[in-house]
């Protein structure tokens, strides 16, 4: 399979921020859902120690990152063989379908549309299909918050970080990275039953977003044009939050924005708290969550034209 190309780069990324993943339509993700919803239940109906399910889990994520990794290498090598034009275009759709940045803004656009309206019952409905925080009694600021929140923290992990492998092992390393944040998203729990099954998928994806995420850090500072203040403040808060990677991610759009993030929420009834990031110098509003999808545009139209610039100078 030829080694994935600017032009491979560029046709993908502008698939996802003109199409993204329409509704209904085939998505890897829905394949890497299934098969780790059947590795998952298998392994919570025969294994039962703690131990057992650590290891179990842990072979479970290699087979579905090393799967989808090499399974879309074969996939995209069996059309080029077939086909060059056939090879080139299942690749970059295949790639478009590791980003998530169209998805991201419009699941933000569903929600502020009726918020917007004043509609605040629609908001919280269309916010439920994507938090998996309780929506049913939030008021107009903690929806926006969730908004916000929601926006900050998927920017590194649906769009910076799967651009990144892309740009340093093709297809297939972006790919896999996908397997990687789905199994964190499914299994990535500490509560039970995935304790001891997801640990393994949850720290190997925190490893594997850590660099993509200090490059958000970095490229949003440097947007807000007060780059010195948002590395201040994200120093200071972001080591609160239990993630190593969402709460710096998230502490590094509110603090370029100047609102506060975190506090509680409530999830299947239970009230849980979050660490405040960032300074409350002003209130999260729509114009500054559509603020922060444009950082989010921009940061990773950044990322893109380094990786063009390497792939140029690697062609000599």
């Amino acid at each position: 399979m030829p080694n994935l190309g600017v032009a491979t780069l560029i046709i993908a990324s502008t698939i996802d921020y003109i199409i993204g993943d329409p509704w209904g339509w085939p998505h890897p993700v829905m394949l890497m859902g299934w098969a780790i919803a059947h590795g998952k239940n298998m392994i919570l109906r025969y294994i039962k120690t703690a131990n057992g399910q650590k290891i179990a889990g842990a072979l479970l994520a290699i087979l579905i990152i090393g799967g989808s990794g090499l399974g879309s290498w074969g996939l995209v090598y069996l059309a080029f063989y077939l086909n060059y034009w056939l090879g080139f275009i299942l690749q970059c759709i295949l790639l478009a379908s590791c980003f998530a940045g169209k998805s991201l803004q419009d699941a933000a656009i569903a929600v502020l549309q009726p918020l917007e309206a004043g509609d605040i019952a629609q908001a919280r409905t269309a916010l439920s299909l994507y938090v998996g925080r309780d929506t049913a009694n939030l008021d107009r600021t903690e929806i926006l918050r969730a908004v916000f929140e929601t926006v900050a923290e998927n920017a590194t992990d649906g769009i910076i970080a799967p651009l990144f492998y892309a740009a340093i092992g093709g297809l297939p390393l972006a790919i896999a990275y996908k397997a990687s944040s789905t199994l964190d998203s499914t299994i990535g729990y500490r509560e039970s039953p995935f304790t001891y099954l997801g640990w393994f998928s949850a720290k190997l994806e925190d490893i594997l977003t850590w660099l993509p995420c200090r490059y958000t850090v970095i490229s949003i500072a440097m947007l807000s044009g007060h780059p010195w203040q948002v590395w201040q403040i994200c120093c200071r808060d972001a080591p609160k939050d239990p993630s190593p990677n969402s709460g710096w991610s998230e502490c590094a759009y509110a603090a370029a924005l100047g609102v506060q993030v975190g506090g509680e929420s409530t999830y299947k009834g239970i009230a849980k708290y979050k660490p405040l990031l960032g300074n409350a110098t002003q209130s999260i509003q729509i114009e500054t969550i559509k603020q922060a999808t444009y950082l989010m545009q921009i940061s990773m139209l950044l990322l893109l034209a380094i990786a063009i610039m390497i792939q140029l100078t690697a062609l000599g």
